[in-house]
Parts: structure tokens; sequence; C-alpha cells
């Protein structure tokens, strides 16, 4: 598949922003990157890609956000089985256990968490944060 999918839920941007960064590794590393809100995406597309990324900040008590993310997330892990899944998401406080969490649930389904671990940062993306998206974009873009 030349296209690969990242999916992202964001409040204030700062996931928004990182989502774009893994798009833009997608599209260097010669791929169409399809950047998208978890609710415009589609799980049928998602379920017959080999690799994609998903995008979820830390919310409440360091979990995903609970609304939209959650359930999203609860449905890919139905058929993550096999897929190189790219994690991603800001923080605003604590030290990453969401990702942490996320990364074990992803594992626990049976999907290969691309890099070995969930790209985060607190707050804003730095250029530190966008260029270790941008890596997850073009390794993933390497996997699909």
């Amino acid at each position: 598949m030349d296209k690969v999918i990242v999916a992202y839920w964001s409040q204030t941007g700062n996931t928004a922003a990182m989502a774009a960064a893994v798009g833009e590794g997608i599209t260097e590393a010669g791929k169409e990157a399809v950047v998208t809100d978890i609710s415009s995406v589609s799980m049928d597309d998602l379920q017959a890609a080999s690799a994609f990324a998903l995008g979820c900040p830390a919310m409440g008590a360091e979990v995903l956000e609970e609304g939209e993310m959650e359930p999203f997330v609860t449905e890919v892990e139905a058929f993550a089985s096999g897929k190189k899944i790219g994690l991603f998401g800001s923080y605003g406080w604590g030290d990453g256990q969401w990702m942490r969490d996320w990364e074990d649930r992803m594992k626990a389904a049976g999907a290969t968490v691309v890099g070995g671990e969930g790209v985060i940062c607190q707050e804003t993306p730095d250029d530190e944060a966008l260029e270790n998206c941008k890596a997850l974009g073009k390794e993933l873009a390497a996997l699909a």
C-alpha cells in the first residue's frame, strides 16, 4: 500500500501538530500520508493496512481520551495482531505512563509498536519532538 494512515485525536492542537510531522516523514519517504482525525478514518482502511500511526494526548490521570479515542483503540485492538503501529502524543503532566500503557495494550493485541515505543513530548512539540515524529513517519513508510 502506498498510503499510510495517521489517525489522531487532539484537543489543543499539540497532537495534531505531531500528526502533521509524522505525515511529513511519510511523504519525505515517498509514500502518501493520509493524516486524519479519528472520526474521519475508515476502519476498513486501517484493517487493510500493514502499518499505520495513532496519536492521542494524555488525559485525566494519564489515560487516553475516553469519549472517542478509547472506544476507537478498543476497536483497533480487535484487528491489531500482525500490524505495525506507530504511537504518538503529548502530555502536560505525569511521566508518560499513558503511553507505556498504550504500548502494552497494542503489544498484547499482537501488534508491533514501531520504534519500540511511542513518540511523546510535553505540551507543544518542540523541534526535537517534531523530528522524532518525522522519523516515525519515515519508519512507517518503509514498513507499509
